[in-house]
């Protein structure tokens, strides 16, 4: 039976190892840096751009994270060991060009070259988002992302309320909410933010009171007013992504205007009746909502839900793809649904796709963002 010693001195002469000095210069020239130490370590010190994947993990997470085995990778331990065992593992995964850094982080930090102390989860947070750090597709820096991003929600009523409720769950560190309205009995059969104790309260109130109650993390920021065109700049300029819940034309073309001057990529939902909708404008690589829409419906043609009615569930359900939507386009997981409208009628139970092509008569475009 072999010894460690004797282990890896086989390992050592079946893989490349390279010293510092060299796994700088591939680095300058675009490797790879993966990270095989532990969680406690790495939280210590790391070397910036690198990819983490402790070395009890490799094997279950490494083609997740990286998933082009053509991929040039330097591979780091603390000292050189775990990681020319990991070299070993990665090439019999089929990896083609993954090399060992011998002396590892500790000569790095030795030899005075560049590192940092990254941004860590606490063992609270760790607790509270452990299934998102089970998804390599999220995993910390996933989740150190949506901590720092920011998502306005215009309406904190029927599609707002489910979208607050998942993305506060979620962890996204900042979230506005535009409304103006106060909590009637009515909205309670649909509007899950709220409750009975509450009726007669600002809806921002009452939204800002369950959200900081689900999640501590989430900086909740209100807005008790009505979106237009006076105060839409002040209001979202700086979010990432905007989740509209509109329940009138007026503001979701001014919401659509400056959205697509500023750039900010809009989560649209809708609903009425049985069907919902859900779509992503993104103006600097697709449709906005005057390509859906060029102009209003006449008023008789387009009730809202106080007028048609909805059924409460519906917008639990669109609200809830909202979220999803956002948090892909906040982690830049899949494929999103811009230039693409999904629409759901509960009756039959079905989703149907229909393709969103830009309109080449719109004037509202990001080309033309400095003449809006």
């Amino acid at each position: 039976m072999a010894s460690f010693r004797e282990l890896l001195q086989q390992t050592r002469s079946e893989i490349v190892e390279i010293d510092p000095d060299e796994g700088q210069a591939r680095l300058m020239a675009g490797a790879v840096l993966l990270d095989v130490r532990e969680p406690d370590e790495f939280e210590q010190g790391a070397i910036d751009g690198s990819i983490h994947i402790p070395r009890g993990l490799l094997e279950t997470s490494v083609e997740a994270r990286i998933p082009d085995r053509a991929t040039e990778l330097v591979v780091m331990c603390a000292g050189g060991v775990r990681s020319a065992f990991a070299v070993k593992t990665l090439v019999e995964l089929g990896y083609e060009n993954a090399v060992s850094m011998d002396g590892g982080f500790g000569q790095w930090k030795t030899e005075d070259r560049p590192w940092s102390v990254p941004d860590t989860l606490d063992p609270t947070q760790r607790t509270r988002y452990s299934r998102h750090l089970m998804l390599p597709e999220v995993g910390e820096a996933g989740q150190q992302k949506l901590l720092g991003s920011k998502v306005l929600l215009l309406g904190a009523g029927g599609l707002g309320s489910p979208a607050a409720l998942y993305l506060a769950a979620a962890g996204v560190g900042t979230l506005g909410i535009v409304d103006m309205d106060v909590v009637d009995e009515s909205n309670l059969q649909r509007q899950v933010l709220h409750n009975t104790d509450r009726i007669g309260d600002r809806k921002v109130d009452s939204a800002k009171k369950t959200l900081t109650r689900l999640n501590p993390d989430v900086d909740v920021v209100t807005y008790d007013v009505r979106l237009e065109a006076a105060n839409v700049f002040d209001i979202i300029e700086g979010y990432d992504v905007i989740v509209d819940g509109a329940d009138n034309f007026d503001t979701r073309y001014v919401l659509n205007d400056a959205a697509v001057k500023l750039g900010i990529t809009v989560v649209h939902g809708s609903i009425f009746r049985f069907e919902g909708q859900v779509t992503v404008f993104d103006p600097k690589v697709g449709p906005t909502y005057r390509d859906l829409l060029p102009e209003a419906p006449a008023a008789e043609f387009a009730p809202n839900c106080a007028e048609a009615g909805v059924l409460g569930v519906l917008p639990g359900i669109v609200g809830s793809l909202q979220a999803l939507e956002t948090i892909k386009v906040l982690l830049g997981l899949g494929e999103p649904l811009i230039g693409r409208l999904l629409v759901f009628d509960a009756t039959d139970m079905r989703f149907s796709e229909f393709a969103l092509p830009v309109d080449p008569n719109n004037a509202v475009t990001w080309a033309n963002r400095d003449a809006i």
